[in-house]
């Protein structure tokens, strides 16, 4: 048996929700999510706000220009202007959903963060953007009478008939695999960071969407673009879990600084910008110090009086590890935070493959470039989604699908206890040899020993998937010759020495 829908959403993050709340006045939607329907991704996560042009003297041109400018001039230029243009109908959007953006003196409050040459960056509760945004999303879901949720189901497979993409075969909450058919097929999976041991993302950002797309036929491109988050909180010795808690950009444009442990301020001979540089500067200058033996804190005590108010999330976290920000130092690592590439999509979201499209994290719709202009994410995924669910609204209900083509096979079993242990060895694998410093040798080494992994794992692994991705983003690195972006090569004669796994968070 199969349940028939107009178009099937999978995630329910910030992309897979403004989707699905765009088509669900004229179509019969299904929304599938892993976990709890808009808790199980990255955006409630989200610390950074969203980026829009609305300020006195700002422009969606300039706002333009600086995601151009961040993106090394790799981006798909129409894709960036179409974007920042949008922004302000996106906040309208919001706030007709009614998202409670923070305010000063009435009037919607505007932050800057790096590379960004005006104040544009909305934040909701301080650090707390993306809790926020969940929140008025999910309340809008619950109003849609037309919209299914099908919750705690991993989606193995996109169905097809012939080249067509018709639906998809998920496994349940009891194990029982479903087929639920669509003409349209949205994937809104979210990134690739638990492919690293150390990542601001969620365990459902495992890249397991890329992999659906790609073994359904779809392309990819620009993967080797990762970037790092300069300054997440740096883990507690023993804790085995890649998600570390992200310390917002926004206070670094407060007015926080960077130190090492012997005092130094090193951002400022880094970059003019110091540490408003463009976060891959940030990043590979940070990583640089802790290579060098150093350790790496975020000062934030010239803001103790507004800490609590503008950053409650920062405050919490670290007062979980026994650490008061308002008189102490805040011990930071990079992450692995966003990945620019992912499945290559044109500017109205489709793949290559006939009905089935991709957003947010997931898609790479040429916005960003090499590198990710700060707070340009959370913006992507809500414009592009919602005018992808306007378009299909506006195309009306077709025919229920009749014919699909047998699963070609790639169901996933349950994880067991092995897959864990290769999931470490790749995170580790990729932390070492395709993070922030990458060299020649390293990379081949990496692409040998995950081509090792994926023989020697058993069909229907699940982290079969996890190496896949891995190793399409290896090629990517090699087949990149030139340092540009989020992807540094470090040439043989540089001064460089990679800490070890157990120093990287010293």
């Amino acid at each position: 048996m199969s349940e028939q829908y107009d178009l099937i959403v999978v995630g329910s993050g910030a992309a897979g929700l403004s989707v699905a709340l765009s088509a669900a006045s004229g179509l019969r939607v299904a929304v599938v999510s892993r976990g709890v329907l808009g808790l199980d991704g990255a955006t409630c996560w989200a610390q950074g706000g969203i980026a829009a042009a609305i300020g006195s003297g700002d422009s969606p041109g300039q706002h333009a220009a600086d995601t151009i400018h961040a993106g090394q001039r790799l981006n798909n230029k129409s894709a960036v202007r179409w974007l920042a243009e949008s922004a302000p109908d996106v906040i309208r959007w919001l706030i007709s959903l009614g998202m409670q953006f923070d305010v000063v003196n009435g009037r919607l409050a505007l932050g800057r963060e790096a590379a960004h040459s005006f104040p544009r960056i909305l934040h909701a509760g301080g650090d707390a953007t993306g809790a926020e945004l969940i929140r008025a999303l999910r309340d809008a879901v619950a109003r849609q009478p037309q919209m299914d949720r099908y919750e705690f189901t991993d989606v193995c497979e996109i169905l097809k008939a012939g080249e067509k993409a018709v639906g998809v075969l998920a496994r349940n909450r009891r194990g029982d695999l479903i087929r639920i058919l669509a003409p349209n097929v949205v994937l809104a999976t979210g990134g690739i960071g638990q492919l690293y041991c150390h990542t601001s993302n969620p365990s459902e950002a495992d890249a397991s969407g890329i992999a659906l797309a790609q073994l359904a036929g779809a392309e990819t491109a620009d993967l080797e673009f990762v970037q790092f988050h300069p300054t997440a909180l740096a883990p507690i010795d023993g804790d085995g879990n890649p998600q570390l808690p992200l310390i917002t950009e926004a206070i670094r444009g407060a007015g926080a600084i960077l130190l090492n442990d012997q005092g130094m301020r090193f951002m400022a001979a880094a970059h003019p910008q110091a540490e408003l540089a463009p976060r891959d500067v940030v990043a590979r200058a940070v990583w640089d110090q802790v290579s060098r033996g150093h350790r790496v804190y975020l000062d934030a005590r010239p803001l103790a009086n507004s800490l609590r108010a503008r950053f409650p999330n920062l405050v919490q976290a670290c007062h979980q590890r026994d650490i008061d920000p308002r008189v102490q130092l805040i011990p930071v690592v990079p992450a692995a935070h966003y990945h620019m590439g992912g499945i290559k999509v044109d500017l109205h979201s489709l793949t290559r493959v006939p009905g089935l499209y991709a957003v947010g994290e997931l898609a790479c719709t040429g916005v960003h470039g090499a590198n990710r202009l700060a707070s340009n994410s959370l913006l992507e995924a809500l414009a592009f989604g919602k005018a992808l669910g306007e378009r299909l609204a506006q195309r009306g209900p077709v025919a229920p699908i009749t014919r699909v083509d047998p699963p070609a096979g790639h169901a996933v079993r349950a994880e067991s206890a092995n897959d864990q242990m290769v999931l470490a060895r790749l995170r580790q694998l990729m932390w070492n040899d395709v993070g922030i410093f990458r060299t020649e040798d390293g990379l081949q080494a990496a692409l040998h020993q995950i081509q090792v992994m994926e023989r020697r794992c058993l069909s229907g692994a699940p982290v079969l998937r996890q190496l896949l991705v891995a190793r399409l983003m290896v090629e990517a690195c090699l087949r990149r010759r030139e340092s540009i972006g989020a992807h540094f090569l470090a040439s043989p004669a540089m001064e460089f020495s990679k800490p070890a796994h157990g120093q990287a968070v010293a």
